[in-house]
């Protein structure tokens, strides 16, 4: 009994001496940062990132723009960052937190999102008017899905009322697909990943009116090397192959 809690303390010892931890023979981290729109897309690339560069861990984020770069203004460890529109990355930029200047890889456009069936027969973006029965749900104007909304109106001469505004396109998309709301602002790629749950309503004026995607790596990150590797990653054949897959235009 003796020899056995013995063996055990210094197990346990052994464990909390530094040098021994679980975590010591642990591959690099890579640590992405990316606007809700690049879920999927983002994904495949770290997948094929993981097989290409073995033992690197990619640790994906996903959420609002807006909130993501704050996470890195307060100096939330990251390597990499992918915004919806540069307005949002160039705050970053300002403050000096990237590795020199991003890059465009990517646009988007909005669409109008119903659910399957569409049971309030949406047609456009006009039945969404200030008045209209219809439950609308929009991203805030904070986040670029949501500046975009309200650009998109307002080239279209139309006056929106949303019932609410998320702070991420996968938020009004799950409230679309939910049947929480009748119709959603969304980028044409969610509609596209969301498959047979909801419908797509193109609007004419949308075109007038493109996010452009930047990716940068970021000036405190951990594994420069492997950050940039990645951006090109991003930037590069199989990159682009995938995000046109999903529906992305070319920069």
């Amino acid at each position: 009994m003796r020899r056995a809690l013995g063996a055990a303390l210094l197990l346990v010892v052994a464990l909390a001496t530094p040098g021994c931890s679980a975590d010591d023979d642990a591959g690099p981290r890579l640590r992405v940062l990316a606007a809700a729109s690049l879920s999927s897309t983002f994904e495949d690339l770290a997948a094929e990132f993981e097989r290409t560069h073995e033992g690197v861990d990619v640790q994906l984020s996903f959420g609002g723009s807006s909130d993501l770069v704050a996470q890195v203004q307060e100096g939330a460890p990251a390597d990499v960052i992918a915004t919806a529109d540069v307005a949002t990355m160039d705050r970053l930029v300002a403050e000096g937190l990237t590795d020199g200047d991003p890059h465009l890889f990517a646009t988007n456009v909005l669409q109008v999102a119903v659910p399957a069936g569409n049971p309030a027969g949406v047609r456009g973006l006009a039945d969404l008017d200030a008045g209209s029965d219809a439950d609308l749900v929009v991203c805030a104007p904070e986040v670029p899905c949501g500046a975009a909304a309200a650009r998109l109106a307002e080239v279209a001469g139309v006056r929106l009322s949303p019932v609410s505004e998320e702070q991420s396109v996968t938020d009004v998309l799950g409230k679309v697909v939910s049947g929480e709301a009748d119709a959603g602002l969304v980028y044409v790629t969610d509609v596209i990943a969301a498959g047979d749950a909801v419908e797509g309503i193109a609007v004419p004026e949308a075109d007038r009116v493109v996010n452009d995607y930047p990716v940068a790596a970021l000036g405190d990150s951990e594994e420069p090397a492997l950050a940039q590797e990645f951006v090109d990653l991003v930037l590069g054949p199989a990159g682009r192959e995938a995000l046109g897959a999903a529906g992305f235009g070319a920069p």
